[in-house]
């Protein structure tokens, strides 16, 4: 029988995890820990004055964790990498390359809908709300979650990249068989947070008019990721939105 001495250090059980109010819990259980770290703090800090200074933020407060909050860890198959929320007003949504209903539908998403066509023949939707990928779990994920009003890139550096780089390397860690779409070059330098001995990664130009027929255009990842996907036991991605 263990008896404790009174030199025994106290047997206490460690503090609950800290809950993150507006994160969904289950990502929190995740990459909770991210948000205590000094440059979170300090990234926090930056959207305080950036709002305090009379500054639009998109997307706004409540889908800044939007993808999150529809794709949960334990359904995420896929994950596709953005850098940058769209600037303009009601684009961003929280989700990399989607928009809000009623709003155009921008160049790069249209390449992406003409590449999917190609692929699988499926109609040009009307509209660039992506909810329902994301809904499947296609993590729709960019490097910067946030933006300032028509100033691209206005947020970059300022710490999100270290969170969202916490989450590609936590999946890569804790699940099996993802399958990362990464375009361009900006994407392609996450290849190194990415375990390849335990998943997928496919690569192309950005579907940007200006890239797109570079080699996006005909790169196939819609069919390879649903092929990928079986293979590994798992229920394919229906791409039409």
């Amino acid at each position: 029988m263990n008896q404790t001495s009174l030199f025994d250090p106290p047997q206490t059980d460690p503090p609950p995890p800290k809950k993150h109010k507006g994160f969904p819990p289950d990502w929190d259980m995740m990459i909770g820990q991210e948000f205590e770290k000094p440059y979170f703090k300090e990234l926090k800090s930056f959207l305080k004055q950036e709002l305090e200074a009379g500054h639009k933020i998109y997307p706004p407060p409540k889908e800044i964790f939007r993808a999150f909050e529809l794709c949960p860890p334990k359904k995420t198959k896929v994950v596709i990498l953005g850098q940058d929320p769209y600037h303009g007003s009601k684009q961003a949504h929280g989700l990399c390359f989607s928009v809000n209903k009623n709003v155009a539908i921008p160049p790069s998403l249209q390449n992406i809908y003409k590449e999917i066509h190609n692929e699988l023949g499926l109609p040009i939707p009307s509209h660039g709300n992506l909810e329902h990928w994301a809904q499947q779990g296609v993590l729709l994920l960019n490097a910067t979650l946030t933006v300032r009003e028509r100033t691209p890139t206005s947020h970059s550096g300022k710490g999100w990249e270290y969170f969202t780089d916490a989450v590609i390397r936590t999946l890569s860690e804790e699940k099996k068989g993802l399958v990362f779409l990464l375009w361009g070059n900006f994407a392609k330098s996450k290849k190194t947070l990415i375990d390849t001995q335990k998943h997928h990664i496919l690569t192309a130009p950005h579907p940007s008019p200006f890239s797109a027929n570079a080699g996006f255009f005909g790169c196939g990842h819609f069919t390879k990721t649903n092929k990928i996907l079986q293979s590994e036991g798992k229920e394919p991605i229906d791409w039409s939105v």
